[in-house]
């Protein structure tokens, strides 16, 4: 795979760039980390080269620097909201990155709850965090926001919240997602600071838009395809312009709130001139380290059709509105993309096509074309996309799920192994069958991706051929995938665990409702 970008460049730059900035405020500066702080998968897939963890190489960089708070909004917590690329909770997610953060050798300085009132999912998550001995604040909703500068800016707006104790020159923000009340709490922090005498300021680090690409540049429109629930559009930073008659790109929310956070810091530090833009507010470099323009517009194409294919699965299964769904179908008109631009699409299609046409015969086991015992015949293909460029396909069987059998035939061919010998004896295969239905009373007995793994594991054991498979497994992680169906949980969570690139189509597997 050709690199686009250079993680050492963007580590200098961005690195140089937050100093710069604690510079020139000669005082504490609070950082809001919008997005992804680590696992940014949506940056790597745009941005071939992108380690998903260079934000927390940054961290680690800074880390005599620097202080550490992550927000969650005390709604997301009772409301249970799932993070879609892990599918996990909010709240789970924010132990998730106290964790992940520890084994960076980075620890977090305290949780805020922010949007605080009293919920009892959120009381049980504070007694959680306490219990295990995390420092916890909590920060009610801020009277007056956004309108009312004078109650925000006092002792009843920001100075109602308790002010978190920070040592560092430098203050991290962060928080599992979008709404987590990370620019509130900088905004707080900073009031707070002013009033002891202080000198405190805020900026903000945000990967997307890319302020120095075009308006319209595919790695800007993947971001707007990547927020389809948020609403966001891109536009030019109307602020910036008038102010240096440069060209940035920026997206309508930073844009909307820039005059109430103007407005909010010239009262808190009583200077007018601190930024004159959005724009100005960031500190994002990842424009600077792009070293294949080539090479990032055609993966952002992709991600494009990518997003608009989970979007559509998102419709049909009540997920996402008609408007998401709108606006998706918009990205790809403009830049004059169908779904077929996704090669593993293509094959996978092609795969259940000429599985239905030979339905009835019997295949070997990673590619065979039987129907699941008491399941109506469903054709279902899968093709996932080896690191070579080669692809490999699979096909629903009676033993085996399309996307079990697309992920034993891949690797089987990256361990050179060849097509004829079967990795998973059809006896094992038999008996793990003849379990889930006779004693776990399942309704389908073939096995799905999180299965076959564990019965791979075990085969590897005994078989030297299977346990060179195994260890080509972490080569798939990356790997673009398409299945013809809605993913059942079990090959999802699978699939997640590969760290593959699925997609699949808006079609259901089964006319079952209940998915085990």
């Amino acid at each position: 795979m050709r690199k686009g970008f250079d993680n050492e460049r963007y580590l200098a730059e961005q690195a140089s760039y937050i100093r710069e900035r604690m510079r020139r405020f000669d005082c504490r500066l609070y950082l809001e980390f919008g997005g992804k702080l680590m696992n940014d998968f949506h940056a790597s897939r745009v941005l071939p080269g992108y380690d998903p963890n260079v934000k927390i190489r940054l961290l680690k960089e800074l880390k005599d620097e620097a202080d550490i708070i992550l927000c969650i909004h005390a709604g997301a917590i009772e409301h249970r909201k799932i993070r879609a690329d892990y599918g996990i909770t909010y709240d789970a997610d924010a132990m998730k990155q106290i964790d992940d953060l520890g084994e960076w050798g980075l620890s977090v300085s305290a949780v805020v709850i922010t949007r605080w009132e009293n919920q009892p999912a959120a009381r049980a998550f504070r007694t959680k965090l306490e219990n295990r001995g995390i420092r916890v604040y909590t920060h009610a909703p801020t009277k007056g926001y956004p309108t009312d500068v004078d109650l925000i800016v006092s002792d009843d707006g920001y100075g109602a919240n308790p002010r978190v104790e920070t040592t560092k020159p430098l203050v991290v923000v962060t928080g599992p997602g979008p709404g987590s009340g990370k620019m509130a709490t900088c905004l707080s922090q900073v009031y707070h600071d002013h009033a002891l005498g202080i000198q405190a300021m805020y900026a903000k680090f945000e990967t997307f838009p890319i302020w120095s690409l075009p308006l319209k540049h595919p790695v800007n429109l993947a971001y707007e395809a990547a927020t389809l629930d948020l609403r966001d559009v891109n536009l030019i930073d109307p602020f910036h312009l008038e102010a240096t008659g440069e060209t940035a790109v920026n997206y309508n929310r930073d844009v909307e709130s820039f005059p109430i956070l103007r407005g909010i810091l010239e009262r808190i530090t009583g200077s007018a001139d601190a930024y004159r833009s959005p724009t100005e507010m960031g500190v994002n470099r990842a424009g600077f380290a792009i070293v294949d323009d080539e090479v990032t517009r055609e993966a952002a194409k992709q991600e494009i059709v990518r997003r608009y294919l989970r979007c559509a699965c998102e419709f049909m299964m009540g997920m996402a509105d008609q408007e998401a769904l709108t606006k998706a179908d918009r990205l790809m008109k403009e830049l004059s993309l169908t779904v077929e631009y996704r090669p593993v699409l293509v094959a996978a299609r092609k795969t259940a096509e000429e599985a239905l046409a030979t339905a009835g015969a019997e295949d070997g086991e990673e590619s065979g074309a039987g129907a699941t015992r008491g399941e109506p015949t469903v054709r279902c293909g899968a093709a996932l996309e080896l690191p070579s460029g080669e692809i490999v396909t699979g096909k629903n069987s009676r033993l085996l799920h399309a996307a079990t059998a697309a992920v034993l035939n891949a690797i089987k061919r990256l361990a050179g192994v060849p097509d004829s010998i079967q990795l998973l004896s059809p006896l094992v295969i038999e008996s793990i069958a003849d379990f889930k239905k006779k004693t776990m009373k399942g309704k389908t007995a073939s096995l799905d991706v999180d299965e076959a793994l564990i019965a791979l594991a075990i085969s590897a054991a005994l078989t030297p051929v299977v346990q060179s498979c195994l260890d080509r497994l972490t080569d798939l992680h990356g790997c673009q995938m398409h299945l013809t169906h809605f993913p059942t949980p079990g090959d999802e969570a699978g699939l997640r665990r590969l760290g593959v690139n699925l997609t699949s189509d808006p079609v259901f597997a089964s006319h079952r409702l209940f998915v085990e």
